[in-house]
């Protein structure tokens, strides 16, 4: 059966390559490597030019392929044309120009640490700043253009002093055994002599001794899961400035507490952060405030706060009359939409500006003039563009639809941003304040997608028995022909908040491939999804699976009955994450589909609690498994209840290393549906994570998607 399988396959390969000679134009699962983006845009403060990164992938042959990111300059008059600032033999990030714009500053490794580096814009090569043990990252320049303000991030052992909290460990107190990381990093001495059969101090040193060299890994934290090793110890943020004239760096912060999303002042004496004193363990709370840093004293302390409210990142208007920051309320972290809001630079009169738009915002940028802030937020399938009146709060939409803008900055009366759309999944543009006449300046991308042939989505809506408005969108097979029946996959996305649409670029190749081979795709924004709203956010309460699953697969049938080439007998499904989660839930319960494939999701919630460090998802949307009633409502929105019932044959798919949603999750379906005698198969990715199809290795993205299709093939009947 194996034989016949792999024979299926590589005719079916042989046939599509052969398919792809004659027909150029399609998109190929290679085309993955072409797609470049940018971002952190920066126009030069006389207008004329910007400063950007640019990401790609390097391929080398063989399946050897690299990320790079290089910074560029593109001139902002056409014919736009553009050349690189650094080399593609290192990565640059965190771009930051001087207020002159004589100088970049960046981010690069040094001896395997970032540091800050400086590039002369006049010509010359870089050179490195910093120097800092533990890195440096975030630069931002003083308004002087003398200074650098920066970010270095220190583990709890290699701070002096003891938190405020009680240390996690029972029983135990900070200091009643040596350091030894610190120790082995060179920062301090060794007290007592580790000995397994002394008396208890010396007991407790050999125990430390051994744990300082991770073996064992002893965990007293609550969030102990990174994204793909354990996170047993803390780290805390702190700042530091590098003065250009005396070419010496020095830390304004300490302690145990993270600063982060700093500022300068207008007149440079001080430093607007976010940051929190955290009287209890920092796992323990999502709060944070803003602090202000005196340069001259080195004091810090409150300087603006809210009640079950996370505020941050504030940032000045040019005039020096306002402050802007952003902000959530944590009472509902997974419904409450983020907003901006200002006040006067002493922190009083503060007011939101965006609660009434009811849209989870990024935080804005100032015009020249300080009369309107621009911000960027998810919105029906796209992200959007509007400018709100920091003196009335009027807000008036700049770019709409289905389109998605990123990476904004402005001078003077201009603006550049990225833009995704269907036709290419990522240029960037300039245009005025209005968006008037727009025109493109990078095209990165034009080049291999000239004549390449794309589906383009159609959008429609059903509405639901609760009164939602659900949004999806059709896309049909390439070289579609008219009267014939093709298969069509259900694609859905997870979060469960996240949102898909035209203005969504993660998935734009994977979708482009399967209509090339001769697939429909639908997909949908179910209830739970963002970019509608609060309301229709907490739709998914306590129903991740009956209501969703109902919001997919009602669109699926409205989508069948809209178009004629639509095989209903040849229905297919797939999703991550989330949506690896209503895969799994939705062929438990429903049978009509000739094959699923299910990747890294999760499939048992009180087993989630557990594993992922995504967990908090469980008691934000459900409770914990102890309270009344709670363990019921779990057990019944668990996919692995149903596992008995699933029919459909499956794929499953995780990352080795996935923490975020736990590898567990995925052999638990796998095995019970090997028991079961189902038709069921597993994909473990060695060193992968939960991000694998966004930031993987690019010879596993691609695996991934060939992996899919393959599958697929084994029960499609094409025309």
């Amino acid at each position: 059966m194996l034989q016949k399988t792999k024979s299926l396959f590589l005719i079916f390969l042989l046939l599509w390559q052969y398919s792809i000679a004659q027909e150029k134009e399609l998109v190929q699962l290679t085309d993955l490597t072409k797609i470049i983006t940018t971002s952190s845009h920066q126009i030069t403060p006389d207008g004329k030019q910007v400063v950007f990164v640019k990401n790609f992938i390097e391929t080398k042959g063989n399946d050897q392929y690299s990320y790079k990111s290089q910074a560029f300059i593109a001139d902002l008059n056409a014919p736009f044309t553009t050349r690189p600032l650094t080399s593609a033999e290192y990565n640059v990030s965190s771009i930051a120009l001087s207020p002159d714009g004589k100088h970049l500053a960046f981010v690069r490794p040094k001896d395997g640490k970032a540091q800050i580096w400086i590039l002369p814009m006049n010509g010359g090569e870089s050179q490195v700043l910093t120097n800092e043990k533990n890195g440096a990252s975030s630069p931002q320049w003083s308004p002087d253009g003398k200074k650098i303000l920066f970010s270095s991030t220190s583990p709890i052992w290699a701070i002096d002093g003891r938190p405020e909290w009680e240390h996690q460990r029972p029983g135990r107190e900070y200091g009643d055994e040596p350091n030894y990381k610190a120790i082995n990093a060179g920062m301090g001495m060794e007290e007592i002599k580790p000995n397994p059969d002394g008396n208890l101090e010396e007991l407790r040193a050999w125990l430390a001794k051994n744990a300082a060299k991770n073996d064992p890994r002893v965990i007293d934290r609550l969030n102990f899961l990174g994204e793909k090793d354990l996170s047993p110890d803390l780290f805390f943020s702190h700042l530091g400035i590098y003065d250009l004239n005396t070419e010496k760096s020095e830390m304004i912060t300490q302690g145990f507490q993270s600063y982060f999303g700093a500022t300068w002042s207008p007149d440079g004496s001080y430093i607007l952060a976010s940051s929190l004193k955290n009287e209890e363990h920092p796992d323990l709370t999502s709060h944070a405030e803003i602090w202000k840093i005196d340069l001259k004293t080195k004091a810090s302390g409150v300087f603006f706060k809210l009640d079950n409210h996370r505020v941050g990142n504030p940032s000045f208007s040019p005039d020096g009359k306002w402050l802007l920051i952003n902000g959530q309320n944590v009472e509902e972290p997974s419904y409450n939409q983020s907003m901006i809001g200002v006040m006067k630079p002493d922190g009083s009169g503060f007011k939101w500006l965006t609660e009434s738009l009811d849209r989870s915002i990024s935080s804005g940028q100032w015009t020249p003039d300080s009369q309107s802030i621009y911000f960027t937020g998810g919105n029906q399938g796209g992200t959007s563009l509007w400018k709100v009146n920091p003196n009335n709060g009027k807000i008036d939409p700049i770019i709409t639809g289905p389109v998605g803008v990123g990476n904004l900055n402005i001078v003077g009366q201009k603006m550049v941003y990225s833009l995704i759309k269907i036709e290419n999944p990522s240029e960037f543009y300039v245009a005025d304040l209005a968006n008037k006449s727009p025109q493109q300046v990078s095209k990165f991308n034009e080049g291999w997608l000239a004549g390449k042939k794309i589906s383009k989505p159609k959008a429609h809506q059903i509405q639901t028995p609760e009164g939602f408005t659900i949004d999806y969108w059709v896309m049909e097979p390439v070289n579609r022909k008219e009267g014939v029946k093709y298969p069509t996959v259900l694609q859905m996305h997870g979060g469960p908040s996240a949102m898909w649409g035209p203005g969504e670029g993660s998935m734009w190749h994977e979708f482009q491939v399967m209509t090339a081979m001769g697939y429909g795709v639908v997909y949908a924004n179910p209830r739970g999804s963002g970019g509608y709203g609060k309301a229709f956010q907490k739709g998914n309460y306590r129903d991740w699976g009956d209501g969703p699953a109902a919001d997919v697969l009602g669109s699926l049938d409205d989508a069948t009955n809209r178009f004629d080439w639509i095989d209903k007998d040849q229905y297919f499904l797939t999703g991550g994450s989330y949506a690896g989660y209503l895969t799994a839930w939705i062929v438990g319960h429903d049978h009509r589909f000739k094959a699923a494939f299910s990747q890294r999701g999760v499939y048992e919630l009180t087993f989630f609690l557990g594993e992922g460090n995504a967990w908090r998802l469980v008691p934000n949307h459900f409770g914990y498994p102890w309270e009344e009633g709670v363990k019921e409502i779990m057990d019944y929105n668990s996919p692995q209840t149903y596992v008995a019932n699933i029919q459909t044959p499956l794929l499953i798919k995780h990352g080795d290393v996935d923490y975020r949603t736990g590898v567990r999750q995925s052999e638990l379906l796998y095995k019970s549906l090997k028991i079961l005698g189902k038709p069921v198969e597993y994909v473990r990715y060695p060193d992968e994570g939960h991000e694998l199809s966004r930031s993987g290795a690019v010879h596993r993205r691609i695996d991934r998607i060939g992996r899919i299709m393959e599958f697929f093939e084994r029960y499609v009947a094409h025309p």
